[in-house]
């Protein structure tokens, strides 16, 4: 009997090293030999400069209050937190680009669904005061073009301190952040703000001034904008 219980005691043991193991490989160790297969490519500058890093996500869609289940929810944060900050801890980026639809319910959730949305996605997504965050409005975080509201609109930029038109410069780089929900081009209140945002930044980029030449015999150049 003893060497029973002693045999079925090792046996037990060694199940649940073996799952411990296999749980520690899934949910932890797996992501930095995949993250490892990337690498940021090498950059010949005529200055001691490194080139700027910067990593681009798009559509984390996380799930919200109405259509997503709970263990779903938290299978997929799990997820994607570890996969974010494997990639933060390898990669080292100097700024991350979420390209909207942040959010998969954000066009429809409550103020206290999108309260608990974004304490969720902070928390996924913290980082360090090493790497700045930029996150870009989707149609999923504020609805569609006909769904589009200003207090939708206000809270995702009261949240992510973002605009739906504006230059961001890092090291030298200029990026065009554009809300391209509001592009729709039918003189909405919305979109009218953000064209003529955009009429402005292109003055400051000198882009306005830029010409083409046209076709030989057809006269000067032609501005390329009005």
């Amino acid at each position: 009997m003893i060497s029973m219980f002693g045999s079925s005691g090792r046996l037990a043991v060694s199940l649940i090293f073996a799952f411990v193991s296999v749980f520690i490989l899934c949910e932890y160790v797996i992501y930095y030999p995949v993250i490892m297969r990337c690498s940021w490519p090498h950059i010949e500058t005529e200055d001691s400069h490194s080139p700027l890093r910067a990593l681009f996500l798009s559509d984390t869609h996380l799930l919200g209050a109405i259509r997503g289940h709970w263990l779903d929810k938290l299978r997929r944060e799990w997820q994607m937190e570890r996969a974010f900050q494997t990639s933060l801890w390898l990669l080292n980026p100097e700024v991350v680009f979420i390209l909207g639809d942040v959010f998969d319910e954000g066009k429809w959730s409550s103020s206290q669904d999108w309260e608990d949305d974004v304490r969720r996605f902070k928390r996924i997504f913290r980082h360090s005061s090493d790497t700045k965050l930029v996150v870009l409005i989707g149609n999923h975080d504020i609805g569609f073009h006909n769904e589009m509201t200003k207090q939708k609109l206000e809270r995702f930029e009261q949240v992510f301190n973002v605009t739906s038109a504006r230059i961001l410069t890092i090291r030298g780089v200029n990026f065009l952040l554009v809300n391209s929900v509001a592009l729709h081009g039918d003189h909405c209140p919305i979109c009218q703000r953000v064209e003529e945002e955009l009429h402005k930044l292109s003055h400051a980029l000198n882009c306005s001034f830029q010409t083409q030449l046209g076709p030989v015999g057809q006269g000067p150049p032609k501005k390329m904008f009005d």
